[in-house]
């Protein structure tokens, strides 16, 4: 990553990134490093960025996920969201989906991009944003999380509020770096390893527009179709 940071992401981004500037350069060093040794990684390069496309300040739900889907094909830099030709969906969006319908009856679209999500506000921001092709969680603890750090609290000190839905223990654990203003709707991972634990039936849709409503701000549109 050696172009300019507000050509791989908005402008008001890139500022607001800007103090960790250096780590995400280190980030493409290691990526080359990556590549140089064989590795294949995921998302494409031009997606890596892709949670940061949209404007800083029009961010008004913010989602956090773990890791790029490791499968070739699916990662396409937002948080839970797979290229519109994947099929079968993964698991833990068809169980995203289960909730939104359950939620506000709203029928679960047959494809798994999430981008009319992101352009309404909402942020699916991946902790570690690249990961080896085929081995999940390859890339924590290698830098990112300095850097998407930094980018959660960058919201959290913003003069303009928003809502965090923040799925397994993880995603609840980065949410605390938003302060203890931003309202926070914390549940079980939708893993179908966990969302029987507590995420069927949360009613993170709607909990969050209401948020939303209650601090002035519009509620989100959160059908796909």
């Amino acid at each position: 990553m050696t172009a300019p940071l507000d050509t791989i992401m908005s402008a008001d981004w890139a500022e607001a990134l800007a103090p960790v500037e250096p780590k995400i350069r280190e980030m493409g060093d290691f990526l080359r490093r990556e590549h140089a040794e064989g590795q294949r990684t995921l998302p494409r390069s031009e997606d890596i960025f892709r949670a940061f496309k949209e404007p800083f300040q029009e961010v008004k739900v913010l989602i956090i996920g773990q890791d790029p889907y490791p499968t070739p094909g699916h990662a396409m830099g937002l948080s839970f969201s797979v290229r519109p030709d994947v099929r079968p969906l993964p698991k833990s969006l068809v169980n995203i989906y289960q909730e939104l319908s359950s939620d506000l009856g709203i029928e679960p679209a047959e494809h798994g991009d999430l981008s009319a999500w992101s352009r309404q506000g909402v942020m699916l921001m991946n902790r570690c944003l690249t990961v080896r092709a085929g081995d999940s969680a390859s890339h924590r603890g290698k830098g990112w999380e300095e850097v998407t750090d930094a980018a959660i609290r960058a919201l959290g000190e913003r003069s303009k509020p928003l809502v965090a839905i923040l799925w397994g223990r993880d995603a609840r654990t980065a949410g605390q770096l938003l302060g203890p203003d931003v309202p926070k709707l914390e549940s079980v991972h939708p893993s179908p390893l966990s969302a029987h634990r507590g995420f069927f039936g949360s009613r993170p849709f709607s909990r969050a527009n209401e948020a939303l409503e209650s601090l002035g701000i519009d509620p989100v549109d959160w059908r796909l179709t």
